[in-house]
């Protein structure tokens, strides 16, 4: 398979309130975002040439870099107006949006108040994961080795670059034992994620997922929530070990880039996709689509 690297493609990115050919939207080796990981981002699709929840995007983007220190310089309606751009500037009509914004290289050291904020926005054409039928036969996860920060110890409430060194470590980590993520713990072992998408497991036909409040509460997630409660489903939030995982009948994966992404082997244990993986995919492929009332997942 041929790679395409990301540094060399053709189109446009928007870059600080313009677009700008592709080739030319870099930044210096001594930006502080590079050295200090202050730089936070978010993971968008686009559907039928609409973003999911882009304002949502906008303001958790915002919402991140106030919990790094810095603004900003663009509301979140100048933020959905520049994705809007890039996105019709590419003619993309579906994909993926990465919105990001960064302290500059004008101080290098650990404190940088006087670092200029950047923000860029580029699309680019990425399917789904797998095709339903793929999907279905679900995914392979090792247990990672490291855990998730304590909300005391790091801001994870942000999607901050610097909270997924960690999540890339686990998943090469996986991939190199032939599993295809990770399943992430807390830093008080219950569970918590995956590298990159969020953890639910279907019990005696009720929907468990573990608890936010030291990582990522995903859009996707709560979106998958709602739409559980719609069609009747029980959803509990609570925390849980993983003596209970191996008894559940049903584990799935939730996120931007994962969608709705069954799982079928954690460690030694296996599961097998059923009903309720099933229906939360085809609900969310409706809703994202157009094909269902978004009050549903409002």
């Amino acid at each position: 398979m041929t790679i395409i690297p990301f540094h060399d493609r053709d189109g446009h990115i928007w870059f600080d309130g313009a677009l700008v050919p592709w080739r030319e939207a870099q930044v210096h080796v001594l930006t502080h975002g590079l050295h200090y990981a202050s730089c936070v981002f978010e993971g968008e699709r686009i559907y039928n040439g609409v973003i999911f929840k882009s304002h949502e995007h906008s303001l958790r983007l915002r919402r991140s870099a106030e919990l790094m220190g810095f603004d900003i310089p663009y509301s979140a309606e100048e933020i959905d107006a520049a994705k809007r751009e890039v996105c019709k500037a590419a003619g993309l009509r579906d994909g993926y949006l990465r919105p990001v914004a960064w302290r500059g290289s004008e101080m290098m050291g650990v404190a940088a108040q006087a670092n200029k904020i950047h923000l860029a926005v580029a699309c680019w054409e990425w399917p789904s994961y797998f095709t339903p039928e793929a999907r279905m036969k679900g995914i392979s996860l090792e247990i990672a080795r490291w855990r998730r920060p304590a909300p005391d110890t790091a801001p994870t409430e942000a999607k901050a670059a610097g909270l997924y060194m960690i999540c890339t470590i686990s998943k090469h980590e996986a991939e190199r034992n032939g599993r295809q993520d990770a399943l992430m713990l807390d830093y008080r072992g219950y569970v918590a994620e995956a590298t990159g998408a969020n953890f639910f497991m279907v019990k005696d036909g009720v929907i468990h997922t573990p608890i936010p409040d030291c990582f990522l509460d995903g859009l996707t997630r709560r979106t998958i929530i709602d739409l559980a409660k719609r069609r009747g489903y029980s959803v509990v939030e609570r925390h849980f070990t993983l003596d209970e995982v191996k008894d559940a009948s049903e584990i799935f994966l939730t996120g931007s880039a994962a969608e709705v992404t069954p799982v079928s082997r954690i460690g030694d244990w296996t599961f097998t996709p059923g009903d309720v993986c099933r229906t939360m995919i085809a609900d969310y492929s409706d809703l994202v689509h157009g094909r269902l009332n978004t009050a549903a997942a409002a």
